[in-house]
C-alpha cells in the first residue's frame, strides 16, 4: 500500500530564463541560462511527498527516447515507484519550453506527445488504487483520457475509500467542460483562479468555490500566485495568507501546493493548516530554477513558512 498515487501529466521542462520580452523576429537576445528539469504534476508533487518521507508511485505515459529515459531516471532517483509509467515507441515523451520572466512568472509552449494518447483502458488495473490517496494531476492536458474516463477512475477511487484530489492545469482551448464529469468524485480540487474561473464562470474565489462545491467537490483551495490561496471546506471558509518568497521560477509551484494539501489531510491535520503547508510548499518550489528542484523535507519547507530569508539561505 502506498501513501499516494500521482496520475497525469510527465513532461521534460527546457527552461529559458529571463524572458521578458521576446526579440524581433529573426534577430537573437542572450540568456543567463537554459536547462532541462523533470516537470508535470506526476513527477513534480511526487517528488515532494516523497522528500517528506510518503510512500509514493507515479502513473502516466512517456516515450521511448530520451526525454523518457530522463524522466524514468528522475523517478527512480527520487524515489517514486513508476511500475505504472507506461513506455509508447510510437509517441515522443511530452516536452515543455518553459520562459521564467525576471519575476519569476512563467510562460509555456507545451508538445503534448505522450500525455495525450494516456487511456483509461492502458492503466494498470489496480495501479491508481494503490495508495490512501489518488490525485489526478495535469487534468485538462491529457484528452484521451479527461472526462467521463477520468470520472470513472475517480469513482471507483472513492468507492474504496481512497482520498481523491484533482488538479487542472489552464486550458487555452476553453474547453472547461471537460473536468465536470469529475467534479462529483472529487475529495479535494486545487485549481488556480484561472482555471477555477474558466471552469465556474465566476471571477471572485467565493463564488467560483461555492459553484465547485454545489457540484460535489468536498474541499476546494484556489490558488492566487503570491496572494497565497482562498480554500473553501466543511470545517474552514477563508483567504489564507501567502507565504513571501523571492521567485526565480514559479515552475512547479502549483504541484508542490497540492503536495502540501494531500500530505496534510493524510496526515490528519485540518484543511486551514494542510492548505497552510500547501502554501510554504509552493513558496518554496519558485526558489530554485526547475520545477521540484527546490523541494526540501518537511521540517525545512515548516521552517520556510515563518523565516523565508534564513531558509533560502541553507
Amino acid at each position: 500500500m502506498f501513501d499516494v498515487v500521482c496520475l497525469g501529466i510527465l513532461v521534460a521542462d527546457v527552461v529559458a530564463r529571463p524572458i521578458d520580452s521576446l526579440p524581433p523576429h529573426g534577430e537573437l537576445a542572450l540568456l543567463e541560462g537554459i536547462s532541462v528539469h523533470g516537470g508535470g504534476g506526476a513527477l513534480n508533487a511526487a517528488t515532494w511527498l516523497s522528500r517528506w518521507g510518503l510512500r509514493v508511485a507515479s502513473a502516466g505515459k512517456v516515450g521511448a527516447d530520451l526525454f523518457g529515459d530522463f524522466l524514468l531516471g528522475l523517478l527512480d532517483e527520487r524515489g517514486v515507484r513508476r511500475t505504472g509509467v507506461l513506455r509508447d515507441p510510437g509517441v515522443a515523451t511530452s516536452s515543455t519550453v518553459a520562459l521564467v520572466h525576471s519575476d519569476g512568472d512563467r510562460t509555456f509552449l507545451n508538445f503534448q506527445g505522450a500525455n495525450a494518447t494516456l487511456r483509461a483502458d492502458e492503466l494498470d488495473p489496480d495501479e491508481p488504487f494503490a495508495g490512501r490517496a489518488l490525485v489526478y494531476t495535469g487534468a485538462l492536458a491529457l484528452p484521451a483520457l479527461d472526462g467521463e474516463p477520468a470520472a470513472a477512475v475517480l469513482a471507483e477511487a472513492r468507492a474504496r475509500g481512497i482520498l481523491t484530489a484533482l488538479d487542472t492545469v489552464f486550458d487555452s482551448t476553453g474547453r472547461w467542460n471537460r473536468v465536470l464529469p469529475c467534479l462529483a468524485h472529487v475529495d479535494v480540487f486545487t485549481p488556480s483562479q484561472a482555471e477555477a474561473r474558466g471552469i465556474s464562470g465566476f471571477e471572485d474565489p467565493p463564488a467560483a468555490a461555492a459553484w465547485l462545491r454545489e457540484r460535489g467537490v468536498g474541499e476546494v483551495a484556489i490558488t492566487l500566485g503570491a496572494r497565497g490561496c482562498y480554500a473553501s471546506g466543511a470545517d474552514f471558509e477563508g483567504y489564507v495568507e501567502p507565504v513571501p518568497a523571492v521567485a526565480v521560477d514559479g515552475t512547479g509551484a502549483g504541484d508542490a501546493f497540492v503536495a502540501g494539501l494531500l500530505y496534510g489531510k493524510l496526515a490528519g491535520w485540518s484543511f486551514e493548516r494542510a492548505v497552510q503547508l500547501g502554501n510554504a510548499a509552493g513558496a518554496k518550489a519558485t526558489t530554485a530554477v526547475g520545477a521540484a528542484e527546490a523541494a526540501a523535507g518537511l521540517q525545512e519547507t515548516l521552517a520556510f513558512a515563518t523565516d523565508p530569508d534564513a531558509t533560502t539561505r541553507l
